[in-house]
């Protein structure tokens, strides 16, 4: 056999060892399962300081992972809800990614508020991670890593506890369902004060979970990196930005 029948013969032969042996092509573009979670305080405290600034960020965030923007991973899973309550251990509801695909960064800003207005009395973060920990586990998304992001003053509120103790509060923040859901579990605080940050680092039990603060100060400066009139398709400094501030990966703590 020459020429261009040899060629077919080989192709033809090609094709059906492939068949025979039951091969497909690897699915190398599909995305890996993640999932995002976005916790919004609408307690009292956080309305006062930094509730429009959070929401408002929130939306583009979420907007630029949903849409891989300056090279943002892209979620397969999203969980935003509230963290607070007007009773200690008050569950609420999370949104799925359903609820903010197809929509514009002020079409997200404006249903958060709607969804979460700052109304609650308590921040009441353990009711949220244990809902996060029951959802996860439901939706089959354990080992997937997973991205919190916590959007508040940090200051956890249990009633009956001393207003003199200081750190106690903190080491009654419970992130133990959390554990051992996946190996990389990142919780990230944004907008606490610096003293805030050091007390979720030093004082807040965890073993297997990454934890990483950003204080309310530098976050307000996200603002200066949006362009005016730009699309966020345009927005190249804000998504360098929030990868360099806000998505910085973390290490595993060496036990």
């Amino acid at each position: 056999m020459t020429g261009p029948l040899r060629g077919l013969g080989a192709v033809v032969a090609v094709t059906a060892l492939a068949a025979l042996s039951g091969c497909s092509p690897p699915h190398s573009n599909q995305t890996a399962r993640n999932a995002l979670v976005l916790g919004i305080d609408v307690s009292g405290s956080f309305r006062a300081q930094h509730y429009d600034d959070a929401i408002d960020f929130a939306a583009y965030y979420l907007y630029g992972h949903l849409h891989g923007l300056g090279g943002m991973q892209k979620p397969t899973a999203v969980f935003v809800g509230s963290v607070g309550g007007d009773r200690p251990g008050e569950m609420k509801s999370f949104h799925p990614i359903e609820d903010f695909q197809n929509k514009s960064v002020d079409q997200i800003a404006q249903d958060m508020r709607t969804w979460f207005p700052p109304e609650d009395r308590l921040t009441d973060f353990n009711a949220f991670i244990s809902r996060l920990a029951s959802l996860i586990k439901a939706r089959n998304l354990i080992l997937a890593p997973i991205n919190i992001v916590l959007l508040s003053d940090g200051e956890p509120d249990y009633p009956g506890m001393s207003a003199r103790d200081s750190l106690g509060p903190y080491g009654k923040v419970d992130l133990s369902p959390l554990e051992y859901l996946s190996r990389s579990v990142t919780v990230r605080l944004l907008y606490a004060t610096p003293t805030v940050d050091s007390r979720w680092e030093h004082n807040v039990k965890r073993n297997r979970v990454r934890m990483w603060t950003l204080d309310g100060q530098v976050m307000t400066g996200w603002r200066a990196q949006l362009a005016p009139d730009e699309p966020p398709e345009q927005q190249d400094r804000l998504w360098s930005w929030i990868a360099d501030n806000v998505d910085f990966r973390v290490r595993a703590r060496i036990l």
